[in-house]
């Protein structure tokens, strides 16, 4: 192989498919990426058996080959060198040079034969969205998941189509984030559970613009996601999501329409006086149309109180604050509006269209 290319296009290309490079595994073949130089085209791959990526870059292509090199080093040393142009050769030995400049590296590479390429996923049909605002459900709710391994289920996002409609639901036994958006297209049903590290790094990768378009497909056992020349292979979490329809009541007893930002920034206040390991609920009291929030901790105390606009009887209840500011956080609304039933129910946070709603468990208290 002998190739030439910029660095800067190289290592951005680096970037994209270290994410799925394991940081150690039983198999170090799997800490590697594999460069492959074909049809005139230089192709990054890496796969950690769970997660996959392809993609190109720009390069003139001298000579084919490929190589299978130790994935983080030979990032640092993409990164670290003095100029812009990247001259690459390897020989039938797997032994690499790098030339750039006056720098030159040499390193042992492996031959690809025992790397695990990227599983074939059959395209029956493709799922169209834009880049931004896959982007944008994801983020609007992957703060919900789990990361307790032991529930494999709750470390997964459900991702549901029902002909044009698109919903996402992620939940951790505390709250459930819900991102419901119309497509331009009617699909064929689909349900399945994408791994919350997958389409984490997902949202890390795309460009996000309104206009650039992924296309997605699922299979029983995978979800392929394709965009700007790159491939995202994930496996699918096997077994059947929970059935939270049933607990998305329309009905309530109390509700309050309040300025989000002045509700998110109070909260945010309140945190100031929690150390990250105590569990002190914020404590939201509604009455007269006004909420008070209070918060006490060894380190003291917090009091403030907003006005709001309130249906029904008074209400005193608490949460984990942390789970109130990341829902207000993605809400791009003014205002939001709060449903409750009674101190031991949980609390929503929705719009009226139902495009987003947030379900929060409320938590025992000592007045």
């Amino acid at each position: 192989m002998n190739i030439t290319c910029n660095k800067n296009d190289l290592s951005n290309s680096i970037n994209i498919v270290l994410k799925a490079v394991p940081g150690k595994s039983t198999m170090p073949i799997l800490e590697c990426l594999v460069i492959e130089c074909k049809d005139s085209q230089v192709k990054l791959i890496a796969n950690n058996m769970e997660l996959g990526i392809e993609t190109y870059v720009k390069a003139d292509v001298m000579e084919e080959g490929s190589i299978a090199i130790n994935a983080k080093l030979f990032s640092e040393i993409i990164r670290k060198l003095p100029t812009d142009e990247v001259n690459i050769q390897t020989n039938d030995s797997f032994q690499m040079k790098i030339t750039c400049g006056k720098a030159k590296f040499d390193l042992s590479g492996k031959t690809p034969d025992e790397f695990p390429m990227l599983p074939e996923v059959e395209k029956t049909q493709s799922v169209l969205i834009s880049q931004f605002t896959l982007r944008q459900i994801i983020q609007q709710t992957i703060f919900s998941i789990s990361d307790n391994e032991a529930n494999k289920i709750m470390t997964g996002e459900l991702l549901e189509i029902n002909e044009n409609q698109l919903r996402i639901v992620a939940l951790d036994g505390h709250r459930i984030s819900i991102r419901k958006i119309q497509l331009k297209e009617s699909y064929q049903p689909v349900k399945v559970i994408i791994p919350g590290k997958t389409l984490n790094e997902i949202s890390k990768i795309l460009s996000g613009g309104m206009d650039d378009e992924v296309c997605m497909y699922f299979t029983e056992n995978h979800a392929l996601f394709e965009f700007d020349g790159t491939k995202v292979v994930s496996r699918l979490i096997e077994g059947e999501y929970y059935k939270i329809d049933q607990m998305l009541s329309d009905d309530y007893d109390i509700k309050a329409k309040v300025n989000k930002k002045e509700f998110l920034d109070c909260i945010d206040r309140s945190t100031l006086l929690v150390r990250e390991s105590e569990k002190k609920p914020i404590i939201l009291n509604m009455e007269n149309n006004v909420m008070e929030l209070r918060i006490q901790s060894a380190m003291g105390s917090m009091k403030e109180d907003i006005e709001i606009e309130q249906e029904g009887p008074q209400i005193m209840i608490g949460f984990n604050p942390r789970f109130l500011i990341d829902a207000l956080k993605v809400i791009e609304d003014e205002e939001v509006e709060l449903y409750f039933f009674n101190p031991k129910a949980p609390c929503f946070i929705k719009d009226r269209e139902k495009s987003y709603i947030y379900l929060i468990l409320p938590v025992n208290f000592n007045v």
